[in-house]
Formats: structure tokens, sequence, C-alpha cells
């Protein structure tokens, strides 16, 4: 006789039928997405129980927090991986540090940074959504992480919020270390050089940041010729021409979209993140190029890192 764990992989594994009608494969869907949840809330702590040499992928949530581009249980650890290992290479300090998360939203980057905050150190996730910055404070240890919402507006994220650019309250010269993971890449050029001076402002002298973009290069021209319809990614799993950033984001120059919407995916020129950093005032030290480029990458995006 089945176990009750087999019927409910059974019930997990996709069934797309052609003549199904949309509404009844968004039920199916729907269905699925419980199925992993519940799969997933006993997994994960058993998962967990058995980590033996990276204490902090204890704080991976489980599915219903796994949000931001990134969904999938092992991708979260994969991610968490990359961008602690990019945060020693480029800490001049290994412990003690001062780290802002730029759009943190459940915590991905907190869960990275950790293991370079020390006795001494201290994490702060800022973000524009209400009910992430809700569960990063439920979720992570209040004597080394604090998080704040940010209340302003977003033609994708946040359309019920009016104020536009606010200022982060927070001091200048204060940190070693500012991330933000897919946080420039929703982002309109206004908004874009308004934060990328906030990150200056913030930054300790002689302070990192790790951002990632679009990328709008020549590694990007050289993609487009490779790209085919109807096809996933060589080194990612979404559609190859998705990536394509054929339209003038708000008339632009420098900032680029792929739909009508543009905070949905930006892109920016060569020419505009060189005017990105000279607004800032901060210095390009190290560019990683990531796979949506179909290319082999140490990420999906271009990962960049700046020093002011």
């Amino acid at each position: 006789m089945p176990s009750k764990s087999n019927n409910l992989l059974d019930k997990l594994l996709p069934k797309n039928d052609p003549e199904a009608s949309k509404a009844q494969q968004t039920a199916l869907n729907e269905e699925q997405r419980k199925v992993y949840e519940q799969l997933d809330s006993q997994f994960v702590p058993r998962d967990q129980s058995y980590i033996k040499r990276t204490r902090n992928l204890r704080l991976l949530p489980l599915e219903p927090a796994r949000r931001g581009g990134k969904y999938a249980y092992g991708e979260w650890a994969h991610v968490t991986g990359i961008f602690q290992t990019l945060m020693y290479m480029h800490l001049d300090q290994k412990q003690d540090n001062l780290v802002l998360d730029v759009g943190c939203g459940t915590g991905l980057l907190g869960i990275a940074a950790e293991p370079f905050l020390g006795e001494r150190g201290q994490f702060v996730g800022i973000d524009v959504l209400k009910e992430d910055i809700e569960f990063c404070r439920d979720h992570y240890p209040a004597d080394k992480f604090s998080f704040q919402h940010l209340d302003v507006y977003n033609t994708v994220y946040t359309p019920d919020q009016a104020s536009k650019n606010l200022p982060w309250d927070l001091r200048d010269n204060t940190f070693d270390l500012v991330t933000a993971l897919s946080v420039w890449t929703h982002m309109d050029e206004e908004t874009a050089f308004f934060y990328f001076k906030e990150v200056s402002r913030v930054l300790k002298p002689g302070g990192k940041a790790i951002i990632t973009f679009f990328h709008l290069d020549e590694l990007y021209e050289k993609s487009l010729s490779l790209r085919q319809p109807d096809m996933k990614g060589r080194y990612h799993m979404t559609p190859q021409t998705r990536w394509v950033f054929a339209n003038s984001a708000y008339d632009s120059k420098y900032f680029f979209c792929v739909g009508k919407t543009p905070e949905k995916a930006i892109g920016i020129s060569k020419e505009g993140i060189e005017k990105l950093q000279q607004h800032a005032g901060l210095k390009r030290i190290a560019y990683y190029p990531g796979n949506w480029k179909e290319i082999p990458g140490v990420y999906f995006q271009d990962v960049m890192v700046f020093q002011k």
C-alpha cells in the first residue's frame, strides 16, 4: 500500500494538462504549492538538524518566506554560500562588521553576513515591504539583527506607498559593508542615482558595497545572438529571451527594461554604471559577470564590488 509520503510526492509532480483551462491549471498549481509547503515544513527542520559545518544555515526560512526570485531550499542555501564567500573576500576585517542590506527581503544576505558580525557587529536590513520586515523581526536574533521599513513607492512592489526617495534613517560613515541583491534591477534612473548616493553616504571611508545588476556591457551584447526562443538558459532555468533589455526605461539613455513596466526588470548600460559611480564617489574594484548572459557566472545577476 503506498505511503502517505509517496502520495504527497505524486501530487507534487508537475501535471500540466494542455486540455485544462487556465482556472483549472491555476488550481492545480496552487495544490502543488500547498503540498510542497507541507513537505518543506517536515524536511527543513530535519535537514537543519544535520548541519555540521555551516552554522548560519540554521536560519534559512521555510517555504512561505523564501521569496525574492529564489524559492527552492537548495537555491537559498547555494546563494547564501555565494555571497558569504564574496563577503569574506572583500571585507577587510572578518569579524565585528557593521553590515547594511538594502532591500533585505526575508533576510538571505543576513544569513550570509552572520559569520562576519562577531561580538560587536550588527546587521541592519531595510526593505519597502512591511510583511518582509515583520517576518525578519520575528525570525532573526534581535541581538545581532535589526530591520527598518522604508515607506517609499515602487510601481511593482509598493504601489500603495506614496513617498519617493526618502533618505535612510542611518548615520553617515557608519557601515563596513553595504549589500543589495536584485535591488538596483528594480529602480528607475532617478531612484537608482538617489540611493547609490545613500550607499556612499553611510559607508565608512574604505568601506565596500556588493551590489547586483543587469549590466548591459559587451558580454550582454554578445549574448544576444546566442539566445533562442522557447529555450531555458544554458546556466539558469529561466527563458533565454526573457533577459533582452530592448526598451528605454522612462526615456532614459542609460536604463533599459524588458517590458511595459520598467521596474519588473531594469538593466543599466556601461555609461549608466559609470555615471552612478561618479555621482556617488565610489570606485568599482571587482566585477563578476552573471550567468544570465549565457556564460558561466558566480551568480545569476552581475555582481559588482565598490569602495568608498
